[in-house]
Order: structure tokens, then C-alpha cells, then sequence
């Protein structure tokens, strides 16, 4: 079968959601969105002006929302301390976005191919399997703790690189959301492709993954934001400093200059390290915002 014609059917079946240019009938909804818009935004402000109080802004009664004298001071205690770090942060750097990057791939590669296999072949159990991913949708990742800790023992993966890895691959709401997805598709693009002789293999490469980029970019954030803030597994299953992640270290960091006589200084190197780590969530958000959209508002495709 040739590759133009799997184009084909997913050029026909693809569209955009947002609309062209600006019409008057729109402004109803921004003078409603606008606020809810500056309210969403409040969290954000306050993690930028958090990072930049000096302590008596960061210890003022009642509390300031928005910093009055900036400062870097918080930013330089925090360089400083890491400068002390018996391991280089780098290393840590380095692990978390090793991390992020192969569990993302990873992730996708594993959701959109079960998703595929659940929306659109059919084998025993179908049904069954997906009810098992609902239910598990239910139960958050503190409820599992010691169930996940007994399998990572008994498969060997403590201390390891792949424990960061294998375990976050098992993402119930990535499957749910590309499943319901692909289920939009019609039935007959996909036995079209078949009668022309496309393989599995080739109608999911060359008509899913362009069909369902929008749900897929959604998934890359919600693996990245879970990958790279979590501290609980370098704290749970890592022995070795040179396995353990960025946001672990940061972690410690700040809760061991937060005690004592280090309070002061401790708040403020917490602050800014909660910036630091919040930057790059907002970045990947804000690469693939529009793709995040066009999967909460629509399918993406035409009935």
C-alpha cells in the first residue's frame, strides 16, 4: 500500500478546533473567561513573587502576596548550597531529565499502542482489560505504596536506573484518555486502510499518531510533570546519591536548611527552588498548550 494513501485518510478526517480570526459575538466570552483567566493565573504570580522576597517579606504578618523589594539573594544562598554538594548537581540534573525524556517516549509508546489495540482490534478479554485500567483510576499512587514496593523488590529493580522508569509506565489515565480518543475514529478509515493491505502496524503509525497528536501531547505533559516533580521515588527505592533525581535533592536541600538556625535562609532557598522546578512544567505547558486544548474541547475529527 503506498504511504500517500494512508496520508489521505487521515488528511480527510483531521481539523482544527480553533476558530479564525476575532468576530464580535465572541466578546461575551471574554468578558467572562478574562476573569476566571487572572484567577487561574494567581498561583503562578505567587510562585515568581515567592521566589524573590527577602525574608522579611517572606516571614511578613499577614502574609504579602506580591513581593515589594525583589531580591536574588534567594537564588544565590541556593547556588551556594548546591556548591557544597558532595555529588555534583548535575548529576542530578542529569538523571531527571534523562528520566523524563525516555519515560515520556516510553509512555506514549505504551499508551497509544494498548489504546490502539483496546479502541480498535478485536481479542478476548478486550472488555475486561479495559475495566481493570477504569478501576484503577480510582485508587492514587499513595494507596499503592506498599503493593508497588513489594513488586519492584521481587523484580529487582531497587537501586536501579529503570526503577524511575518501568513502574510510571503504567499510566491509567494516558490509556483511558488515548482510548477514548482512537474510539472516535471512524471504523472505516481503518478498514479502508486494511483492504488496501496496510498492516497493523502501519495503520497505527500512519493514521492513529497523526489522528490523536493533540491527546498524545497531553499525555507528554502529564508524564513529564509526574516524572520530573517526584521525589518519592529516589527517596523509597534509591540507596545510591548518583541515581537519585534533581527534584529529590532539592527536596533534601531545602529541609536541611530549613531547621535550626538556618530557618531564615531555609525559606527562601525553598521558594526559589520551587520556582526552579516549576519552570520547566510551565514551558512544556506553554509549547503544547494549543494541542492540550483541541483535546479537552474536541476529538479533533469530523463525524
Amino acid at each position: 500500500m503506498k504511504k500517500k494513501g494512508l496520508f489521505h485518510y487521515s488528511a480527510i478526517y483531521s481539523s482544527g478546533i480553533n476558530p479564525k480570526g476575532f468576530h464580535p459575538s465572541q466578546l461575551k466570552f471574554y468578558i467572562l473567561l478574562l476573569p476566571l483567566a487572572a484567577l487561574m493565573l494567581l498561583p503562578i504570580i505567587f510562585i515568581f513573587s515567592n521566589a524573590f522576597k527577602p525574608p522579611d517579606e517572606l516571614f511578613a504578618f499577614p502574609p504579602r502576596f506580591f513581593v515589594i523589594n525583589p531580591t536574588f539573594k534567594n537564588f544565590s544562598d541556593l547556588f551556594s548550597t548546591m556548591s557544597t554538594s558532595g555529588i555534583p548537581v548535575s548529576r542530578y540534573l542529569f538523571n531527571s531529565i534523562v528520566i523524563a525524556l525516555v519515560t515520556i517516549l516510553a509512555s506514549i509508546l505504551v499508551s497509544s499502542t494498548a489504546a490502539y489495540a483496546l479502541s480498535k482490534l478485536n481479542f478476548k478479554l478486550k472488555k475486561t482489560i479495559f475495566s481493570v485500567n477504569t478501576v484503577a483510576l480510582m485508587f492514587v499512587p499513595i494507596a499503592v505504596t506498599i503493593p508497588r514496593f513489594l513488586i519492584i523488590n521481587n523484580l529487582g529493580l531497587i537501586d536501579t536506573f529503570w526503577v524511575h522508569i518501568l513502574p510510571a509506565l503504567a499510566m491509567p489515565v494516558g490509556l483511558f484518555l488515548l482510548k477514548q480518543f482512537i474510539d472516535v475514529i471512524p471504523n472505516e478509515v481503518i478498514e479502508a486502510a486494511r483492504i488496501d493491505g496496510a498492516s497493523d502496524f502501519q495503520i497505527y503509525r500512519m493514521i492513529i499518531l497523526p489522528l490523536i497528536r493533540p491527546a498524545i501531547a497531553t499525555i507528554a505533559i502529564l508524564t513529564f510533570q509526574a516524572t520530573w516533580n517526584d521525589a518519592g521515588i529516589s527517596s523509597l527505592y534509591i540507596n545510591k546519591e548518583g541515581l537519585k533525581t534533581f527534584a529529590f535533592y532539592l527536596s533534601t536541600l531545602t529541609a536541611t536548611t530549613s531547621t535550626g538556625a538556618n530557618t531564615v535562609a531555609g525559606q527562601g532557598i525553598a521558594a526559589a527552588a520551587a520556582l526552579i522546578l516549576f519552570l520547566p512544567n510551565l514551558i512544556i505547558f506553554i509549547l503544547l498548550q494549543s494541542q492540550v486544548m483541541s483535546t479537552m474541547s474536541h476529538s479533533g475529527l469530523k463525524g
